[in-house]
């Protein structure tokens, strides 16, 4: 299928509106998610697509494509607002103040004790480059363990080095 004007333009993106904002589309899709008792994985299983990635999408820092949208609005039961809330291309930003959840306040303190570490690690081992967050996958797995469970987190993402021109 080719791209036409029509189609290019029926997507929304940053420069067009949406009739719900990513924070309003994220809290009716939170209260679905409570009102029906469904888990994340669930969601995912139901959208066909991986939970990581589909919770992101929920959380407004991933666009969904209209396949994918229309599974979670069914699945749901969510209007059409939230629909093309989801399929919105993101602004990806955030607070820039110091996170106060413990559990993400964690990465902030491994990225600020261990980013220089795996920055160096990367450059050692693929050259000048970065880890893509494009072309990127995560896993997030629980480590039974009789010294107290673990938390196993594999992020996957491709090596892009940087170009001479």
């Amino acid at each position: 299928m080719s791209a036409t004007v029509e189609s290019i333009n029926a997507i929304p993106n940053s420069m067009t509106s949406s009739p719900m904002s990513k924070e309003e589309m994220t809290e009716a899709i939170i209260a679905a998610k409570i009102a029906k008792g469904m888990t994340w994985q669930a969601i995912a299983d139901a959208v066909e697509a991986g939970v990581i990635w589909v919770t992101s999408a929920c959380f407004g820092k991933n666009s969904m494509p209209k396949p994918l949208a229309d599974k979670l609005c069914t699945t749901l039961d969510l209007p059409e607002e939230v629909n093309i809330a989801l399929q919105a291309f993101p602004h990806k930003a955030w607070d820039k103040n110091i996170p106060q959840d413990p559990v993400v306040y964690r990465f902030y303190e491994i990225v600020g004790v261990y980013g220089d570490t795996i920055k160096e690690v990367i450059h050692e081992k693929f050259g000048d480059g970065i880890m893509s967050a494009i072309d990127f996958s995560m896993q997030i797995d629980k480590e039974e363990n009789p010294a107290g469970d673990r938390v196993v987190i594999t992020m996957n993402g491709k090596f892009l080095p940087y170009k001479t021109w």
